[in-house]
């Protein structure tokens, strides 16, 4: 194949996943790539995904999409963290902030000092020294604007979306680009009999796709890789038992927190996404331990205001498939895996995997060694973030409830994956974080998780034991300080999304 030969990239399904390769795509492969996407009016997507994390903005900027008009568009608002309701114990709350913890004193990590300082009897919790944290409990939000040499840190952030919306606004710029819609429901499949290569897409009205790369965005049905190209299943459910959630939109309350919410129940937990237009409002839980009427009871009692349209469930199984790539088949989104919506990674897979496509888009055959480089990537990262969340049920504080009880009596009886139990092992022992090659979350976020549900360290690095107390005290005490005068010149995360985004239609 010469370099200006024209091969064709077929997407198997829309939503969020399908529209964000399309958009992709279409920014960075055409015009020697076509991009054809296929999808089905008739086929619903999942399209409850509405929190993200810092690295959707990466993917936006990479498209060139301007961030008040994205926001007006989705009805989108900012995010700084996610606010975790009693997972230790039933009355405790803890912000898992995005960016930095405190600030760096030498060559240790700020959490060495706190340790240290918290055995002295002069810190306080350990939010008070998060950026992000202390702005989330201000319900504050600005684009900081702070003169050159500033030592206070950055202050990320991602958002909060309405899906169908954003999904809807990568498709008129994937369109605009040259990505061809086609209308249909895929109801087979031809192959090349010589290799085994998924040649066609067939549809209901008859019309055959070809393409030479073909990518499954279809869900959990996983049409291509699992169905057609028979990928197995990998069940992670002994170790996240929760396997429904349901959904439903309430009116907007007031105030509008630049946080996630996420409130533990009985047999799971409930999330609060707040929107310009409205909040988003889930319960994710286990069903062997609590029926759905009992969970969707729960979920319609606990909402902030009148509820928009009724309720949904949505059924899965914490996994992922064996592999990513087979053949010319790769999948993104929900067809290749799904761990839970704990952490908001979803969408950040999804834009992983796009751009691990486009490092390996091949020019001509797919080479095994390409798919088995891709496939070691994509498990690493997958199988560390599902690490990560796992550490929020095994640390859990609720004693007396059936199914926060098992979870923690994982970690007792050696049952959980062996790079987590070791990572737990190491942090009480030693308060030590180590963070492997570019796995997703860095040391401040398993800090403010294990700290934040009652994992503490027996000792800290000797090397904080050099600063005398009263230096100590007084470092910690000036970044509290500086934090606290940050947050309080900022307008109100309300103010700020009414200036950015001036008015959205109220239940839109």
């Amino acid at each position: 194949m010469s370099g200006l030969d024209q091969r064709r990239i077929v997407i198997a399904g829309g939503g969020t996943a399908g529209w964000m390769t399309a958009a992709a795509l279409a920014r960075v492969a055409a015009p020697h790539w076509q991009i054809t996407l296929v999808e089905s009016e008739e086929i619903g997507t999942v399209g409850v995904g509405e929190a993200t994390i810092p690295m959707i903005r990466l993917f936006n900027q990479t498209l060139g999409i301007d961030e008040a008009q994205f926001l007006r568009e989705t009805h989108g608002t900012w995010k700084l963290g996610i606010a975790f309701e009693g997972w230790g114990a039933f009355t405790d709350r803890y912000i898992h902030g995005f960016g930095l913890t405190g600030r760096s004193l030498g060559v240790l990590p700020f959490h060495h000092y706190w340790l240290r300082g918290r055995a002295e009897g002069f810190a306080g919790p350990l939010g008070e020294y998060v950026l992000n944290a202390v702005a989330c409990d201000a319900s504050k939000f600005a684009h900081i604007d702070r003169p050159q040499g500033s030592a206070l840190p950055p202050m990320p952030y991602a958002y909060h979306f309405d899906a169908s919306l954003y999904a809807a606004f990568l498709r008129r710029f994937a369109e605009a680009r040259g990505v061809v819609r086609i209308e249909g429901r895929i109801v087979g499949f031809d192959r090349d009999a010589l290799n085994g290569d998924l040649s066609a897409l067939r549809l209901d009205r008859g019309e055959v796709i070809e393409g030479d790369i073909f990518v499954d965005c279809s869900g959990f049905r996983s049409l291509l890789l699992g169905q057609e190209m028979g990928v197995d299943y990998v069940d992670w459910s002994h170790w996240l038992k929760c396997d429904r959630a349901v959904a439903v939109p309430c009116a907007r309350v007031e105030p509008l927190v630049p946080y996630t919410r996420s409130i533990a129940q009985p047999a799971g937990w409930c999330w609060r996404i707040p929107l310009q237009h409205r909040t988003g409002n889930g319960h994710v839980f286990c069903s062997d331990t609590m029926s759905e009427d009992e969970a969707t009871a729960r979920l319609i009692g606990r909402l902030d205001g009148e509820g928009l349209a009724e309720p949904r469930t949505i059924r899965f199984k914490a996994g992922r498939r064996a592999k990513f790539w087979e053949r010319n088949v790769v999948a993104i989104g929900l067809s290749s895996g799904f761990i839970e919506p704990l952490e908001s990674t979803s969408i950040h897979l999804i834009q992983t995997a796009i751009s691990r496509v486009i490092d390996f888009l091949p020019n001509g055959p797919v080479q095994d060694a390409d798919r088995d480089a891709y496939n070691r990537l994509a498990t690493f990262e997958i199988e560390r973030i599902r690490d990560f969340v796992i550490l929020h049920y095994v640390a859990n504080g609720r004693h007396g409830e059936p199914f926060w009880d098992s979870l923690r009596q994982m970690k007792v009886n050696g049952q959980l994956p062996k790079a987590l139990g070791e990572r737990m092992a190491m942090f009480r022992a030693t308060g030590r974080i180590v963070r492997e090659h570019d796995e997703l979350f860095d040391v401040p976020g398993w800090v403010q998780v294990m700290i934040g549900q009652g994992v503490l360290p027996e000792r800290w690095h000797p090397l904080a034991d050099q600063v005398a107390p009263g230096s100590l005290k007084a470092f910690l005490d000036t970044v509290r300080g500086a934090y606290e005068k940050d947050v309080a010149r900022m307008p109100t995360h309300a103010e700020y999304v009414a200036h950015v985004c001036r008015q959205v239609p109220a239940h839109a």
